[in-house]
């Protein structure tokens, strides 16, 4: 079967932008309706896919976290060549600590951060994670299961420098939550693993600047923009966004 590999886009709006940002072993489908939501309401929306991604397990693992890194930066440094003086930068997981990353070196209007991962994960769950997207990935594929048992155990054998580099990212973003300015609203779900849990509360009390909101998701897991409650969470951001002081036109058309 062949698939059709995601692609970064850009929604044109209003002189408001929002940079979007998705996870790991994730792609821009997960940012993509929340793009299409704010676009709606006059929001310019550019989701860039990080190096990598939206493509092979194998390929995934052969590129290093800088790479993805540098995916964002250029994502939010696109949207500042097209003009944009205003720009919002709302992440899901890894996404959410690139935002949170962003707002410590870039003037950005606003920090809205989804389930990120603030405190350390080891190799092992981070593994974890890149066999599920493997298993999921190769199904689609068609491959059979023996087939694919025994690329899952190839995978698993590979040398693992990209997520040693990932763990000391995550761990090196927390230790500047502090440097953050832009007002900033943390959202998690309820559902999602205890680390995403205590990290949203780390975050959230790491912050010092006044303006900042902790929002909970009770029938929501990791996925925010995907889950039972995207529509709220759409909203959310939304709302969020809205009730900032732009310089810009407002989105709205008024």
């Amino acid at each position: 079967m062949k698939l059709v590999p995601p692609q970064s886009f850009t929604y044109r709006g209003g002189a408001r932008a929002a940079l979007l940002l998705h996870g790991y072993t994730g792609n821009t489908l997960h940012v993509r309706k929340l793009g299409r939501f704010l676009n709606d309401r006059g929001y310019t929306c550019h989701g860039p896919l990080y190096k990598g991604h939206g493509s092979t397990p194998e390929e995934l693992l052969h590129t290093k976290p800088s790479e993805w890194w540098k995916s964002a930066v250029d994502g939010y440094e696109y949207l500042e060549q097209e003009g944009y003086e205003e720009i919002a930068v709302v992440g899901v997981s890894l996404g959410g600590v690139f935002s949170l990353r962003l707002g410590t070196l870039f003037p950005a209007k606003a920090i809205v951060s989804m389930c990120a991962p603030i405190r350390e994960k080891d190799n092992e769950d981070i593994l974890r994670r890149v066999l599920e997207y493997a298993r999921w990935f190769k199904s689609i594929e068609g491959k059979e299961e023996p087939q694919i048992e025994q690329e899952l155990t190839q995978l698993a054998e590979e040398p693992l420098h990209s997520l040693d580099q990932l763990r000391k990212l995550i761990a090196s973003t927390a230790s500047q939550v502090k440097r953050i300015s832009a007002p900033t609203m943390i959202m998690q779900g309820e559902l999602d693993e205890e680390l995403y849990l205590e990290s949203a509360r780390i975050i959230y009390e790491d912050l010092t600047m006044p303006l900042k909101e902790l929002k909970w998701y009770d029938q929501s897991g990791h996925i925010l923009t995907m889950d039972k409650q995207h529509d709220l969470v759409f909203e959310d951001v939304y709302r969020f966004l809205e009730d900032l002081e732009w310089d810009a036109a407002s989105s709205s058309g008024e």
